[in-house]
Formats: structure tokens, C-alpha cells, sequence
């Protein structure tokens, strides 16, 4: 099994950055059963990825697109996990693939 970023992966890989506790505004497209956009925000993010909520299922290894409202963040990220969240739906943790921008800016975060 190949390790590290774009490769697929059947565990939980030990993560190596904090998420600091952020909520972002974002655009998130690429579901295969459900198209379009939705709109929501992170939970908390890192230079590597992030938690956003979902009211669609993601299945681990799925490719999404995420925009961020404000700055110029945009990247194909990996879907690591889905949980549901009651009452609230999915919390999604990504695995940012080809991350460009920043979230903020004049942030350089993530780069």
C-alpha cells in the first residue's frame, strides 16, 4: 500500500498537524450520486486538511472539490472519513490533494 498524499488508504492514518478549530464558509461539489454544490463550513482545518459538515454521505477515497467563500483557497481533496452527526448530518474529514491559495487573505493558511 502506498503511503502519503493521493495514495488510497483502508485506515486511519496518524495525523501529524493540530486542526485549529476554524469555521470557514465553503463550496463543495464532485458527489457521484448527488451533483451540484453545496454550501456549509469547516469545524477546523490544517495545511493538510479539514472537517466539513455535509448533508450528503461521502464514501472514503472520494474525490470533492472545496472553494472557500473569502481568500482563494481552492483544492481536490481525498474524503478520509464520514461520521454521521445527528440532527445535523455528515462530518466529513478531507485529505487536501492538490490544495492552491489561502483560506484567508494574507493568511498563507494552509499553503
Amino acid at each position: 500500500m502506498r503511503l502519503g498524499i493521493g495514495g488510497p488508504k483502508t485506515f486511519d492514518a496518524v495525523r501529524c498537524e493540530t486542526r485549529v478549530p476554524m469555521e470557514v464558509g465553503v463550496h463543495i461539489s464532485g458527489h457521484g450520486a448527488l451533483p451540484g454544490t453545496e454550501t456549509t463550513f469547516t469545524e477546523n482545518i490544517s495545511s493538510r486538511g479539514a472537517r466539513v459538515l455535509s448533508t450528503r454521505r461521502w464514501k472514503i477515497n472520494d474525490r470533492m472539490m472545496v472553494t472557500a467563500f473569502a481568500g482563494s483557497f481552492q483544492c481536490v481533496a481525498r474524503v478520509a472519513y464520514c461520521h454521521t452527526v445527528p440532527q445535523a448530518g455528515f462530518a466529513v474529514g478531507l485529505e487536501f490533494v492538490e490544495p492552491s491559495g489561502g483560506w484567508i487573505v494574507g493568511s498563507g493558511f494552509p499553503r
